[in-house]
C-alpha cells in the first residue's frame, strides 16, 4: 500500500499549491483540511480533490498584528462559533479567527 499526497507536494514554497513546514491540521466533516503552514505563517484550507489551497488566516508575512501569524503550529475549527482556533507559536498566543470573511 502506498501513500497519496493530498496537500502540497510540489516542493516547499509560498504558492497556494505549496506548503512550507506544515504542522498541525484539522479535517472537517466535509473532508476539508485546514493546515497550519508554519513556514509560511498562514493557515491554508484544502478541499478534497483540489490542487490548490486557499489562505484562510495569516498569509500577510510573519508578524504579531491581528492579520498576521508567526509560525502557527496547530489549528482546529470551532463549529459553534464558525471560527478557527490557532496556536500562534512564536507570538505566544492562541487566536480565534472568524471563518465568515468569505474564506470558507
Amino acid at each position: 500500500m502506498n501513500g497519496v499526497t493530498v496537500a502540497g507536494g510540489t516542493e516547499k514554497g509560498a504558492a497556494t499549491n505549496q506548503l512550507f513546514r506544515p504542522q498541525g491540521f484539522f479535517v472537517d466533516d466535509d473532508q476539508t483540511m485546514v493546515i497550519a503552514d508554519y513556514g509560511n505563517h498562514r493557515i491554508i484550507q484544502w478541499k478534497i480533490g483540489d490542487t490548490d489551497g486557499q489562505v484562510v488566516a495569516g498569509g500577510n508575512g510573519k508578524g504579531s498584528e491581528f492579520d498576521q501569524l508567526n509560525s502557527p503550529t496547530d489549528v482546529l475549527i470551532d463549529k459553534e462559533m464558525n471560527s478557527l482556533i490557532i496556536c500562534d507559536a512564536m507570538n505566544g498566543r492562541v487566536v480565534q479567527w472568524s471563518r465568515r470573511n468569505g474564506t470558507t
